[in-house]
């Protein structure tokens, strides 16, 4: 009996391995025939199975990481994160085949599960095909009709500045942290064209939007989202700050939409104030109208975008901004010569005064070059089968233009990893842009906040470097690393800002 029993249970165990053994085999053969490439697909590092590519990538440098492996790869290479295959574009010539040559094939935007879960495939920045076409589109016409990019933004610009002003005064040179005030300096642009109206810095509920943006970027950027876009089937499950983003933003989109309702209570179709009343009439337009994209949760999410886009990037390049005029003050002290010297203390900054300010202008583009907050711009997804770099892309890849790979180009730059105005001034000291100056992408897909940026940029820092000298705290040195979310963003600092 004994034997028997011992007979069975070897037959038990020997089956019971032999199944472990069988599902290992089936599993790693599945993966294997999945993700297996041909011969004209970019090459790129051995993968593992199942995991692909993910431990070849330090998510708290992923830039610095993509960078280097493609000076190993090429500067058209791929990578398998978990089940999903991405080709890195680095380097200019490579991005401008890709993002321009190719840009009709490269024109939809991949929306990694994070972002589905928001957005739903709409809005500005993250939808795709008709969509995008008619959002695009009508956002421009729109805000340009506002005064996008023109002169008939600088009041509102410059008067926000001296709310700025009032609130960097109030430290009267001591040390403090300028995040905050920053971001409501630069989120009141966007909500005088969106809400047609600005907030009070101390007002409660701009305070919490204000926080909630701050917060979601901080967690877009984390390991636990990083693997939420590589396995969601399996992070979903699972607790994290995956989950805790999705609430965060949701939030943000209430904010929006209080703010939408008490537009529709006042809605005068004849008297269009804002983006929202625009968006409204258009609704009203488009009623019936094929392959109509307009709605009130399309209204939402593309203010959302609205904020996101016209934001983060002055906001994070004017924080950068502080730092670089603190840690290099003879270079500060030369902007400053150049505009007392072209408008004085006596009258505000134009656009106009750009032609003037070679060396002004050749800073502030030296500070969006070291600052590289766009590192990987955002993903493309081919829309069809499509020829880079000498290989064959299947439709449905993600591409990954790395913009630091030409921000930082030795063959591009004369010092790449030091911070020179030079790179933007000829021999006469007249300001020049190389063209491997993309800080916001290239193509049909280039952020579309560039315009307001650019203005928003150039008319802040003159004004702040025409009343105030930025300097470190006694014994204190400038920290210049940086923290990786939805943009490149440096470390939170303390600044003395000191009234000239």
């Amino acid at each position: 009996m004994d034997s028997i029993v011992s007979v069975f249970r070897s037959f038990v165990n020997w089956d019971v391995k032999s199944l472990l053994l069988f599902t290992a085999v089936f599993i790693l053969t599945a993966d294997y025939l999945k993700n297996r490439r041909s011969g004209s697909f970019p090459p790129g590092p051995r993968a593992l199975p199942i995991v692909g590519n993910i431990f070849n990538v330090d998510y708290k440098r992923i830039h610095e990481s993509l960078t280097q492996l493609s000076e190993r790869y090429g500067d058209v290479y791929s990578l398998q994160m978990g089940q999903v295959w991405m080709v890195v574009l680095s380097r200019l010539e490579a991005l401008k085949e890709g993002l321009i040559t190719q840009g009709d094939s490269l024109a939809d935007r991949q929306v990694l599960p994070p972002l589905l879960d928001i957005t739903h495939g709409q809005g500005l920045i993250f939808s795709s095909g008709n969509t995008w076409k008619q959002q695009r589109r009508f956002a421009l016409s729109t805000l340009k009709y506002f005064g996008f990019g023109k002169k008939s933004l600088e009041p509102i610009i410059l008067d926000e500045f001296t709310h700025c002003a009032k609130d960097f005064n109030s430290y009267k040179g001591m040390p403090f942290n300028p995040h905050l005030t920053i971001n409501n300096t630069v989120s009141n642009i966007i909500c005088s064209l969106v809400f047609g109206h600005r907030f009070e810095y101390s007002e409660e509920k701009f305070m919490k939007l204000i926080a909630f943006f701050d917060k979601g970027r901080e967690i877009q950027g984390s390991i636990s989202t990083q693997l939420y876009c590589s396995f969601p089937w399996l992070m979903k499950h699972l607790p994290g700050p995956h989950h805790t983003v999705q609430h965060v933003w949701e939030d943000v989109k209430d904010f929006i939409r209080v703010e939408l309702e008490e537009h529709k209570q006042n809605w005068d179709p004849s008297d269009q104030r804002d983006y929202i009343d625009c968006y409204l009439n258009e609704i009203q337009m488009s009623k019936g109208q094929a392959d109509n994209t307009f709605d009130e949760e399309n209204l939402v999410m593309c203010a959302w975008d609205l904020f996101l886009a016209g934001t983060e990037s002055t906001s994070t390049t004017l924080r950068w901004a502080f730092l670089y005029m603190a840690k290099y003050p003879e270079i500060q002290a030369k902007v400053q010569a150049e505009i007392d010297g072209v408008i004085g203390q006596s009258r505000q900054p134009s656009m106009e005064d750009r032609a003037n300010l070679p060396y002004t202008e050749a800073v502030i583009h030296e500070i969006q070059r070291m600052g590289n907050i766009a590192p990987l711009s955002l993903p493309h997804v081919t829309n069809k089968e499509v020829q880079l770099g000498g290989y064959t892309i299947p439709k449905g890849v993600i591409i990954i233009p790395n913009l630091t790979s030409v921000l930082f180009d030795k063959n591009e730059w004369e010092t790449p990893n030091t911070f020179n105005p030079g790179h933007f001034l000829n021999e006469e000291g007249k300001f020049v842009k190389p063209a491997a100056f993309i800080p916001f992408s290239a193509g049909k897909r280039v952020c579309p906040g560039e315009s307001l940026a650019k203005m928003e940029l150039f008319l802040f820092f003159t004004s702040f470097m025409q009343h105030f000298t930025f300097s470190m705290p006694n014994g204190v040195k400038p920290v210049m690393d940086y923290i990786i979310g939805i943009t490149l963003e440096p470390v939170d600092y303390e600044i003395c800002i000191t009234s000239r």
